[in-house]
């Protein structure tokens, strides 16, 4: 299931690049989020799930719409203009490592020597992988530092989104809670985008549209929801670290749709990336004696 939502989500980056050429970025992300909250709402009131009845869920809630959905994708939006689809896929997925850190000092799950191995290899590979980019040599010109900027800090969001939702997991209704948090998120970037933009400025084209569609139901309203009932059954450090394949979907989109190059120096950073995977993703012990929980729309609401 988690190879599942990192498929859907290494798709984004290059819907959001067909859509950019029809919209304001601060517009088109408010309207990507809005949209998949509005239907994951729904979703959640055809199956009569329950509205959060603690504050506490509440703030957990507000956190991981400020910091995934708000704060993501106002990096992941901006970064995008910067930096080709295929390499912003791969730049983003450095938050296993930052979400790792994070639950180790926040939630005490402790990956063990092999999981930090595991997540350093893949952060290596990434490395490897967009290297040659960054030093602008070769054939390939320097990634600006504008875009490094806006996609670290949609992937520090992501990560502290993470813990957010790992917190929710048992306790709200997954479509309930990641519909809230997606709307919540929106409202900061529909802000921001009567601001700073016109969002009468947007072409509604058939590519802006299949683009929006794409990005908000299966890449976001999907993913989201399958993504907190993920975090029911992995840690947060296992759980992440399958966004170390991602690379390769990047890697490959980018080859098939954007004119990347397909190196042997890229393909060793996507083996190492996957070797980050096996060694990151193996539950420990203590998480395979986790109790069984309730399948998605069965919340746990002690």
């Amino acid at each position: 299931m988690a190879l599942l939502v990192m498929m859907l989500w290494a798709a984004c980056y290059p819907l959001i690049s067909v859509g950019l050429d029809d919209a304001p970025h601060l517009t088109f992300a408010a309207l990507r989020a809005a949209l998949a909250g509005a239907v994951l709402l729904g979703v959640a009131r055809l199956a009569r799930a329950p509205l959060p009845r603690r504050p506490a869920q509440w703030g957990w809630i507000a956190l991981a719409g400020l910091g995934m959905t708000g704060i993501g994708y106002f990096g992941m939006f901006h970064g995008a203009a910067f930096v080709s689809p295929g390499l912003a896929t791969v730049l983003e997925n450095t938050q296993p490592l930052i979400a790792g850190l994070l639950a180790a000092v926040f939630l005490g799950e402790r990956p063990g020597a092999l999981g930090w191995a595991g997540l350093a290899l893949g952060v290596a590979g990434i490395a490897v992988i967009a290297g040659p980019s960054w030093g602008g040599g070769g054939t390939q010109a320097a990634v600006p530092l504008a875009g490094l900027a806006f996609i670290l800090s949609a992937t520090t969001g992501v990560a502290v989104g993470n813990l957010a939702i790992k917190q929710l997991v048992r306790r709200v209704d997954p479509a309930m809670a990641m519909g809230l948090q997606l709307t919540i998120g929106a409202l900061p970037l529909g802000l921001l985008a009567l601001l700073l933009e016109d969002p009468r400025d947007i072409r509604w084209t058939g590519a802006f549209v299949t683009s929006l569609l794409g990005l908000a139901l299966p890449g976001t309203a999907l993913a989201f929801w399958l993504w907190q009932w993920t975090l029911t059954r992995l840690t947060v450090a296992n759980a992440v670290a399958f966004s170390f394949v991602v690379p390769l979907i990047g890697v490959a989109l980018g080859a098939a749709f954007f004119d990347e190059p397909l190196t042997p120096v890229r393909g060793a950073g996507v083996a190492l990336s996957i070797l980050g995977v096996a060694l990151a993703a193996k539950p420990r012990p203590q998480a395979a004696r986790t109790p069984a929980v309730a399948a998605p729309g069965r919340p746990d609401n002690a």
